[in-house]
């Protein structure tokens, strides 16, 4: 087979991967904002630990490693709902087109739904009411708002070699944190008055590469996340979450395993490095049993995570009138006092 050399886009992609790494170290624990970016979708992945920067693919792809998404034959769409925790929901949707030989192209949405919330203020600290009545008030004043945050991006992959495929995402992010699009605010000292946005929006980056090692199943993966500007509200400003994810993956059994061959059953390992900017390095890991690639049982762990320890997660794919058709469920345990994560992925491949 014919090998290309990589590409200018190839060697872009690898210093944009090396200078987004540089300044991983140098945040400080707990100092990023847009948190929700961190909350990865996709059942299958959660289920497996977050170890899928390898494993990435299809329109899923987007959001891990959006190389993942090269090589693709078919229009594919998938639909993914996190319900995570106090009320949160986030829904995404992702699509992908082939371009013949020009690679793949793709579209992502995200939508975050905080809830309603109520409205507190220092000066409502007081206790209420009369004897044998009274009771406290913490802030509360009687009104509610309700933040919501969203992604719209755009991704484009293609192969450079038989083994070698790279992609990138531009993603457009807006949180809002109040009903309205600024307030004012009063200096107290001074009376003084400024109008000022409880809202942010900007432009983020993502970039991956995939590798075959051409060693049975086994291949590499790697992705930087939420590469760009700082973030700001009102008057601050901080870092995005920028992320990077370094990963392998193979399969223990299956057609071409390194450990035993079967056409029926397949079982796959991966394993991630994960370094984000605002917290120790950390480490996922994960495994997937496939029956006839129709049936499958995951099954994962995060390491050095604060309370996010074990994944488990099931799935089904079928193929309905040449459409093959996949359902995959995950469950996230959140530590003693938090409630577990539940994720639901259901995606589907036109004929």
């Amino acid at each position: 087979m014919h090998m290309h050399r990589p590409s200018f886009l190839t060697y872009l992609l690898l210093a944009a991967l090396v200078a987004g790494v540089l300044p991983l170290r140098a945040q400080k624990v707990g100092t990023s904002s847009l948190q929700f970016l961190k909350v990865m979708p996709t059942a299958r992945a959660a289920a497996m630990g977050d170890a899928y920067a390898t494993l990435a693919a299809g329109p899923d792809a987007m959001y891990w490693n959006p190389a993942g998404i090269a090589g693709e034959t078919r229009t594919a769409f998938s639909a993914s709902m996190v319900l995570w925790l106090f009320d949160t929901r986030q829904n995404m949707l992702a699509g992908t087109v082939p371009l013949g030989e020009w690679g793949t192209a793709g579209v992502q949405l995200q939508y975050v739904d905080y809830g309603t919330m109520d409205v507190t203020r220092t000066d409502r600290l007081d206790f209420i009411g009369s004897s044998p009545d009274l009771r406290y008030n913490p802030g509360y004043t009687g009104e509610t708002f309700s933040p919501t945050a969203m992604v719209i991006g755009v991704s484009y992959a293609n192969r450079m070699t038989d083994r070698f495929s790279a992609g990138l995402s531009m993603k457009y992010i807006h949180e809002s944190l109040w009903n309205s699009p600024t307030v004012v605010l009063t200096k107290p000292l001074t009376g003084e008055t400024e109008e000022v946005n409880t809202y942010t929006r900007l432009f983020l980056f993502d970039f991956g590469m995939l590798y075959n090692t051409g060693y049975r199943s086994v291949k590499i993966g790697v992705s930087i996340q939420n590469f760009g500007s700082q973030v700001k509200f009102a008057r601050e400003w901080f870092p995005a979450p920028l992320a990077f994810r370094f990963g392998t993956a193979g399969d223990l059994i299956g057609p071409d395993a390194l450990f035993a061959a079967s056409d029926a059953h397949r079982i796959t390992a991966a394993f991630d490095i994960f370094q984000p900017n605002d917290y120790a390095q950390q480490f996922h890991g994960g495994v997937e049993y496939a029956f006839a690639e129709a049936l499958f049982l995951r099954a994962g762990y995060k390491f050095n995570y604060d309370n996010d320890a074990l994944t488990a997660g099931a799935g089904v794919r079928q193929e309905i009138s040449g459409m093959p058709f996949n359902v995959d469920y995950s469950y996230g345990a959140m530590g003693d006092y938090l409630p577990a994560v539940h994720r639901i992925t259901v995606g589907a491949q036109l004929p």
